[in-house]
């Protein structure tokens, strides 16, 4: 737990112990958590040196008391990242005055392989300051559904995201379940009937676009620099953007249970969620099997929902719903 302060494991073994047994020799240490004299040896003098322990003049050891020592340990932390984003303001901005005058060659970035695709997926969330904006479709290559780590990393610094999903990534297994986990973390997502490729812009500066597959089965993408090719990705986004249709899905602590009653004085969540999954265009079978219910049964909750709104046809239910708030 404490290695992003720098420690390594040893030393929060020994800190753990010392806390619990002030004034222990290192032999005892050793002894209590069956390592060799030379691993404790080592481990005290570095918690020494950043001032977590206490050595007396008999070769006692004592921890010093934790939010003393290790709040000014995060806090030295916490200072060095402000000066890194600092740093990285200025080097942002001095590549950016050195690739005004670069060559088309130096804007644009070929990169090749399942693998380097992928790094570059991630190094792109990274790097972004601000925000984030993606075109999704299918099929899932370098990254596929739930293995984003960068994502929740980005969203925990504050960077906005807002995502684009082609309407056939839907029909996706298990995609219901990811879209949920990334609402309840703040990204913004729409769908379009459909979308002209795959795209990741992280702020004005960075844009990734993958290339189809070469005849040889090799896959590419191309990262692209600030330039004028970016620019029209940044528009196309936007544009799309605002024609797509934005996707709410309520009820986002668990999956979907198909034996939830209906509810007495309004939609249950189950029912808001296949609200939402067909005004975003999802075919009934492709939504039952995503929630995990029997075509039948989304055609009995669709029934009811229908006689509660007081309508009778799925245009008016979708009317409905969205006039009073059902999604």
């Amino acid at each position: 737990m404490l290695d992003v302060l720098g420690l390594e494991p040893d030393d929060e073994r020994v800190y753990r112990a010392l806390i619990g047994r002030p004034d222990s020799t290192a032999t005892l240490l050793s002894d209590l958590l069956v390592m060799s004299q030379a691993q404790a040896d080592k481990a005290l003098s570095r918690l020494v040196g950043w001032g977590l322990v206490t050595r007396a003049a008999d070769e006692r050891f004592t921890a010093a008391p934790p939010a003393m020592a290790l709040g000014a340990l995060i806090s030295q932390r916490r200072d060095g990242l402000r000066a890194a984003e600092h740093a990285l303001v200025t080097f942002a901005e001095e590549h950016r005055a050195a690739m005004t005058g670069s060559s088309i060659v130096d804007l644009i970035e070929v990169v090749t392989g399942v693998d380097a695709i992928r790094h570059r997926y991630l190094q792109v969330q990274q790097a972004a300051r601000t925000q984030i904006r993606t075109f999704i479709t299918a099929p899932f290559v370098a990254v596929p559904p739930g293995e984003n780590t960068a994502e929740a990393v980005a969203i925990g610094r504050g960077v906005h995201f807002r995502a684009v999903l082609d309407r056939a990534v839907l029909a996706e297994p298990g995609i219901v379940h990811d879209v949920i986990e990334s609402l309840r973390n703040g990204v913004q997502l729409r769908v379009a009937d459909q979308l002209p490729m795959k795209l990741m812009l992280a702020d004005a500066e960075l844009g990734l676009v993958p290339l189809a597959t070469t005849p040889t089965g090799e896959h590419g993408a191309v990262l692209l620099h600030r330039s004028g090719l970016l620019d029209a990705m940044d528009a196309l986004f936007e544009t799309v953007w605002r024609t797509a249709h934005p996707l709410e899905l309520s009820g986002t602590g668990g999956e979907a249970e198909p034996t939830v009653a209906f509810g007495a004085e309004g939609p249950t969540d189950l029912d808001r969620r296949i609200l939402a999954l067909l005004l975003a265009g999802v075919t009934d079978p492709t939504a039952a099997t995503q929630l995990g219910l029997s075509p039948r049964t989304l055609h009995r909750r669709l029934r009811h929902l229908m006689d509660m709104a007081g309508v009778r046809t799925r245009m008016q239910l979708g009317g409905h719903a969205v006039r009073h708030g059902w999604i």
